[in-house]
C-alpha cells in the first residue's frame, strides 16, 4: 500500500507499506539515484514472512518531494529516517543499500536511545574504494541530459553493470524513469542531488561513518557483492574492528546493486538475519 510520511523539514516522503502491523518492523532505504522499487522481490519476501515493512523513497528520489534547496546532505537523510522510525511502536531493523545504509549507520551511530534493533548494509562500509565510488558518480552525471529512448537508457545501465545479463524487455526500468514535457526520459530524482555533489554519497563523510561507527552497539549484518567495486576486503575488516559484531554475508556473482544481481541469495541471507534478530 503505497503511503506517505513527514521528514525532518515535513518533507513528503513516499512509500509503501505492507505486513502486519504487529509483525516486527523493517524499513528499507535504497542507494543513490534509485527508488524504493529497487526492493521489489525483497519487500514482497518480507511481508510474506511476516515483517512489517515500510520500503522508502529518499527525498528528491522516487515520488518523495524534491527540496528546494537541494538538501540531500546524509545527516537530512538520517533525520528524515528518524522521523519515519519516530511513527513506529518499536525500533525496527534498518536495511540499506549504499547510501541508504549509511543513513541508517549515522542515524543508529549518533543517536543514544536504542533508535533501531538491527542494522543491514547493503554493500557499504565507512571506507569504501574511492575509484568505485567514482564511478557512481560519473555515471549519475552521465546523463543527466536524459535519454531519447527506453533502449537508450537501457544500453546506459548495461554499460555500467557489464556484469548483469540485459533483459529481453527493460520496461522494468520505467520505475526509475520518467518522461518530461520535452519528450525525453529522466531519471526519476532531482538533479540537484549530483549538480551540487551533495555529501549524501561516500567518500565525502568517510570521516562522520568513521566515527558514528562507535555508537553502533546492535546486530549488524554487512551484505557484500563479491564483484564489488566500492567494497574491499580492507573495507570489510576495517568495519569489523568499528564494529565487532558486525556478520558478513558475502554474494557470489553479485555487484554494487546486490539485491537486484541476486535477489534470491540476498532475501535469503537477510531474512535468516532478522529472524535471528527480532
Amino acid at each position: 500500500m503505497a503511503t506517505e510520511f513527514k521528514g525532518t523539514t515535513g518533507l513528503r516522503i513516499a512509500a509503501d507499506v505492507g505486513g502486519d502491523p504487529g509483525g516486527p518492523p523493517v524499513i528499507l532505504m535504497h542507494g543513490g539515484g534509485q527508488t524504493r522499487h529497487s526492493w521489489g522481490t525483497a519487500f514482497k519476501a518480507l511481508v510474506a514472512d511476516g515483517f512489517y515493512v515500510i520500503n522508502l523513497d529518499a527525498r528528491g528520489h522516487g515520488d518523495s518531494a524534491w527540496d528546494p534547496e537541494g538538501d540531500y546532505a546524509l545527516p537530512t537523510l538520517a533525520e528524515d529516517l528518524r522521523a519515519v522510525v519516530a511513527t513506529l511502536a518499536r525500533p525496527p531493523a534498518l536495511v540499506g543499500a549504499s547510501m541508504g545504509g549509511a543513513t541508517g549507520l549515522l542515524l543508529v551511530g549518533n543517536t543514544p536511545a536504542p533508535v533501531a534493533r538491527a542494522l543491514v548494509l547493503v554493500d557499504i562500509v565507512p571506507r569504501l574504494e574511492l575509484d568505485g565510488s567514482a564511478k557512481v558518480q560519473r555515471f549519475m552525471r552521465a546523463n543527466v541530459g536524459g535519454f531519447a529512448t527506453l533502449e537508450e537508457a537501457a544500453d546506459a545501465v548495461s554499460a555500467y553493470n557489464p556484469h548483469r545479463p540485459r533483459p529481453d524487455n527493460p520496461a522494468g526500468l520505467m520505475k526509475n524513469l520518467r518522461w518530461h514535457a520535452d519528450g525525453r526520459l529522466y531519471w526519476h530524482w532531482d538533479p540537484k542531488f549530483v549538480e551540487r555533489r551533495t555529501p549524501s554519497e561516500p567518500p565525502t563523510f568517510i570521516d562522520s561513518l568513521v566515527a558514528a561507527c562507535a555508537g553502533v552497539h546492535i546486530p549488524t549484518l554487512l551484505v557484500r557483492g563479491l564483484k564489488s567495486d566500492i567494497v574491499s576486503e580492507s573495507g570489510v575488516a576495517d568495519l569489523r574492528r568499528l564494529v565487532p559484531q558486525t556478520e558478513v554475508f558475502d554474494v557470489p556473482g553479485a555487484g554494487h546493486m546486490v539485491a537486484g544481481d541476486r535477489n534470491d541469495a540476498f532475501n535469503a541471507a537477510i531474512i535468516d538475519f532478522l529472524h535471528r534478530t527480532a
